[in-house]
């Protein structure tokens, strides 16, 4: 017994303890540097590969570098997402809809505890009901 209580206030210690917020703030700054940098690398290698491809296709060379637009959306876009998930993964206990169900893990392990007890169905609580919302 006082095992299970001090493991249960270590999970509540892990679940009160406040993510620090520099973390966060360090992720977004890093991620918009490098976005805002970023044309500052490509534009010269497109150039470059521009250049190299000009003896086989000479129309294609002088527009190449314009490939780096839509290279460089694709990137920016991959990072900027990146961000987005990890922040909203700051604080999985909150109860929003991407946080790990942990009452409904919680549930299933209280249940689990009071089968092997050998309570009787009428004593066990039942499992909590799943809420999809299906509006977008």
């Amino acid at each position: 017994m006082k095992e299970l209580l001090t493991f249960q206030g270590k999970s509540e210690r892990i679940k009160n303890f406040p993510y620090p917020r520099h973390f966060a703030t360090l992720n977004h700054f890093f991620m918009w540097i490098f976005v805002l940098l970023l044309p500052l690398a490509l534009i010269p290698q497109f150039a470059e590969i521009g250049l190299s491809i000009a003896d086989s296709n000479p129309l294609i060379s002088k527009l190449f570098i314009w490939f780096t637009v839509p290279f460089y959306v694709i990137v920016s876009w991959v990072f900027h997402t990146m961000e987005r998930i990890g922040r909203t993964g700051e604080n999985p206990f909150e109860g929003t809809a991407n946080d790990v169900p942990i009452s409904t893990i919680s549930r299933g392990i209280e249940i689990d505890l009071r089968q092997n007890l050998g309570e009787s169905d009428e004593e066990i609580p039942k499992q909590f009901t799943v809420k999809l919302d299906t509006q977008f």
